[in-house]
């Protein structure tokens, strides 16, 4: 059998975090600008520490597990 579950948790949130597709923190004007598709190296480094914070949370603590075949 094969764990789809980390896989699947990171390419998720991948997909959410990306700064500037849904939300940027910080944004250029205000702290929180949603859908602008621009990005900053703050706003980078704030989203990197946000994955990796939910990704092990989420692999770690919880254990997370999706079994296929």
């Amino acid at each position: 059998m094969v764990d789809w579950g980390p896989m699947v948790i990171a390419v998720v949130l991948f997909v959410l975090l990306s700064p500037g597709l849904l939300f940027q923190l910080p944004g250029k004007s205000k702290v929180v600008e949603f859908g602008n598709m621009q990005t900053r190296a703050v706003s980078i480094l704030v989203h990197t520490i946000i994955f990796f914070g939910l990704i092990t949370i989420f692999l770690v603590a919880i254990g997370v597990h999706i079994y296929t075949g």
